[in-house]
């Protein structure tokens, strides 16, 4: 049996999603870079492995709370979850934070100039995000559907201009990659989302909004980085051997 510190850490989060919030506490990426194992994350951010280990083993022995299993689902299915939660939440809080931010850069920039660049980054991050989430809803996640029912009919592979899946994908996880780190820098100039003492009502509940917001990107992209993706390039190999045997 594979030890539990070479473990992928994208794969371990698909599996217990509790597991995340231990590598949240210590700052590890589970979306964007889920294929390190345990032990290169905790050699690279200098933490005791075997401290971690006791955390990861005490919340995977808890009785599970939220036991949605999305390894389980049909890909159609969790694509469409994927569309109709993540990318409409994606779209609709985006539009409340933006005016948050705006006032409190007009309000509290000249004080705490931080304020100008999270705006900035999350101006981008919003704008490269609709165009990644169009990307997925016209392209690439018709093609996952269109592979699923081609598999319960016993037909071929569908083609695709793009070659295979792995092309569209790669993309989307390269995408992936640059919004994590944006928010990222935006933790940082944030102080974590922990608003300085002057802050009022509504500096308080924009940091909150963006630290929600953030946390669902880091779902968002499990989803697809841990679960979809592979899914669907896994899919497509069988398709494809299927086709040859025939």
């Amino acid at each position: 049996m594979e030890k539990l510190e070479q473990r992928a850490i994208g794969e371990l989060v698909a599996e217990n999603y509790r597991t995340a919030t231990v590598f949240k506490n210590h700052k590890i990426d589970f979306c964007c870079q889920g294929g390190r194992t345990i032990e290169e994350a905790c050699q690279k951010k200098g933490i005791s492995i075997w401290e971690l280990l006791k955390e990861l083993e005490v919340v995977m022995s808890e009785p599970q709370k939220d036991t949605t299993d999305y390894k389980s689902w049909p890909l159609d299915l969790l694509a469409d979850y994927i569309e109709k939660k993540h990318h409409r939440y994606v779209e609709q809080r985006s539009q409340e934070i933006k005016p948050f931010l705006d006032k409190l850069c007009r309000v509290h920039g000249e004080r705490h100039p931080e304020l100008l660049e999270i705006n900035g980054l999350f101006t981008t991050s919003v704008s490269e995000l609709a165009k990644h989430m169009k990307k997925e809803e016209l392209v690439l996640f018709p093609f996952v559907r269109k592979m699923v029912a081609v598999n319960h009919a016993g037909e071929p592979a569908p083609a695709a201009h793009f070659g295979t899946v792995e092309n569209p994908i790669s993309m989307m996880m390269h995408e992936h990659d640059t919004e994590g780190e944006r928010f990222r820098k935006i933790a940082e100039l944030s102080n974590d989302y922990y608003p300085p003492a002057d802050a009022c009502n509504t500096y308080r509940v924009t940091f909150a909004l963006l630290k929600e917001f953030e946390d669902d990107l880091h779902m968002h992209i499990h989803l697809e980085n841990n679960i979809l993706f592979p899914g669907a390039i896994a899919l497509e190999k069988q398709l494809k051997i299927k086709e040859v045997i025939q």
